[in-house]
């Protein structure tokens, strides 16, 4: 891959918070950043040179922004693949690629993949209606999460499934989508793995944070995790497996559960900059934004050792309306630029550098 200079042009599909985070990284780089989104006054766009206000699927606006870009990029994973062929088609580098985007996008298809190179998932069943969960509960040992293969995000598309008799509905709650069923893991603690790989297979990740979770969302990632550092080491060389199986280029974050005994089972991974790795600009040399911008451009990557213990939580729904005043010294503020305060919807973060880095 040719290493795209600064003063060109980084393509951005999708507008939301993210894109407006590596929009920001870009133009610190010395980029122009080009938005395409079907939303208007989106918060990507306001911190962008231009915005092609367009469906995924238009094909037409598609070929227009790809030519105006030197390389293009997404912010999130429900891009259409076909609108990512159309740029592929134009020439112009994608990174990640179609193939990340396809399997991420649908749960039977990831898990099989994850387990296809060595990377264990929960004991799950494919779901293609609600006669088939009472079967499959047996066979992920008698109680399960049903999730949507398709879409769910932030705890969406998803039921809990405690008895074959709760199986209607279970199967009405998420639309009566194919779906999987996912056996329940007594998991001591969930974390997620920031990695980066270059296109020349330059690999690096982050330590790895711990992750909770209030009513489905994220609220908080902690780092460090506070697991041994076999664990966390683990968990590193699984997410980079996963980015070199996928020949990636760019950001990728893997989630897992961690079980009392250290074993790892994967969750889902998103190939783009996450939500979990927002407090790495703050408490690292190199942040996850940057990061991506320096991947998706041939650059070479940056470091990524942890400076600082951190602490971020996310501002949801009206916690996001927030007094600066109020903040302490060894707090980063970061809104999102979203009009409205919605419950369930992440308005921005706060990234609180707990102590310089000990280990």
């Amino acid at each position: 891959m040719t290493m795209i200079a600064p003063g060109r042009t980084i393509g951005i599909l999708g507008g939301g918070q993210l894109g407006r985070m590596l929009a920001s990284a870009a133009n610190q780089l010395g980029f122009d950043v080009h938005i395409f989104c079907p939303e208007t006054d989106s918060p990507a766009s306001r911190a962008a040179r231009k915005t092609w206000t367009a469906d995924y699927l238009d094909a037409d606006a598609l070929r227009d922004f790809a030519k105006s870009c030197d390389v293009v990029t997404l912010e999130f994973e429900n891009i259409p693949v076909e609108a990512t062929d159309i740029i592929t088609a134009c020439g112009v580098p994608l990174h990640p690629g179609p193939k990340a985007l396809a399997i991420s996008q649908d749960r039977a298809e990831e898990k099989a993949f994850l387990n296809g190179i060595g990377i264990p998932t929960a004991p799950y069943e494919v779901i293609e209606s609600a006669s088939d969960i009472p079967r499959a509960l047996d066979r992920v040992g008698g109680t399960g999460v049903l999730k949507t293969r398709r879409d769910g995000y932030d705890g969406k598309g998803q039921a809990w499934v405690r008895a074959p008799g709760e199986a209607e509905a279970a199967w009405s709650a998420i639309g009566e989508a194919p779906a999987v069923l996912e056996a329940a893991i007594p998991f001591e603690c969930e974390i997620s793995v920031i990695v980066a790989r270059s296109s020349k297979g330059e690999t690096l990740s982050w330590a790895p944070p711990r992750n909770v979770h209030e009513d489905g969302i994220l609220a908080r990632s902690v780092a460090p995790s506070g697991l041994s550092k076999a664990v966390e080491t683990e968990a590193r060389e699984k997410a980079m497996k996963l980015v070199g199986a996928l020949d990636y280029v760019g950001v990728l974050a893997l989630e897992f559960f961690v079980l009392s005994d250290g074993t790892l089972l994967a969750n889902e991974f998103a190939p783009r900059v996450h939500n979990s790795g927002h407090w790495t600009p703050e408490a690292c040399q190199t942040g996850q934004f940057e990061q991506h911008i320096r991947a998706i451009c041939g650059w070479p990557l940056g470091d990524t050792r942890r400076l600082y213990d951190a602490d971020m939580r996310n501002l949801i729904g009206d916690a996001g309306i927030v007094d600066p005043a109020q903040l302490n010294a060894d707090e980063t503020l970061t809104l999102y630029g979203k009009r409205d305060a919605r419950p369930g919807r992440k308005m921005g973060h706060i990234t609180r550098r707990v102590a310089p880095r000990k280990d």
